[in-house]
């Protein structure tokens, strides 16, 4: 492989592709809210923990700032419409969830609501929230986790996030995840050979 010249650009947020969520917060129904937010990663294994960042100005940012609790729900190609109408439209306006015709489900752990129509479901309690600049991190502990049932294997009861059709960002577009090229540990996996 040959490797190309370079050009210098400006410091900027070029980690691409982002995992694209929608992030539902509030803890009773007349205040429950969601952000769509790319800003958001996995920090840690053991206890499970993620992040997402909020600017101050939104909406939401009070509303998980006051709870300290959220849940992040996964976007598929179906929700895609859905994810970035709530992302350009602020929750003090507009109810998204009747809005957009989508369903709180109570969580199990926290009081912000699931949605119903996300294939997954990651209950969060905030843990730390750090002042970066134009935005926060909310750190946050996983609580809870919540799979639709036909993303699991029948025979081996894996989990099957590739049977979702979930969605990625990347510079101000939205893209369907493409084909499986590997696995974890695949290149240094040694070969089996194949009987006769």
């Amino acid at each position: 492989m040959k490797p190309s010249a370079k050009i210098s650009l400006p410091p900027g947020n070029m980690l691409n592709p982002l995992p694209v969520v929608m992030v539902s917060c509030g803890s009773i129904p007349d205040d429950y809210n969601i952000i769509t937010v790319a800003w958001c990663g996995t920090i840690c294994s053991e206890p499970p923990m993620c992040y997402v960042s909020i600017r101050r100005e939104r909406h939401s940012y009070d509303l998980v700032k006051k709870y300290k609790e959220f849940v992040i729900n996964l976007c598929t190609q179906e929700l895609c419409a859905i994810t970035d109408w709530c992302g350009v439209r602020s929750g003090r306006k507009y109810n998204k969830f009747q809005l957009m015709n989508i369903t709180a489900m109570a969580a199990e752990k926290v009081k912000a609501p699931l949605i119903a129509e996300s294939p997954l479901n990651i209950e969060c309690i905030v843990k730390e929230i750090i002042s970066l600049g134009s935005h926060d991190m909310f750190i946050a502990e996983v609580v809870a986790v919540h799979a639709d049932e036909k993303l699991l294997d029948p025979k081996t009861q894996a989990l099957r996030l590739d049977k979702a059709d979930l969605v990625s960002y990347s510079h101000g577009n939205y893209y369907s995840l493409g084909e499986k090229i590997g696995k974890f540990g695949f290149s240094v996996q040694k070969k089996t050979s194949k009987k006769k």
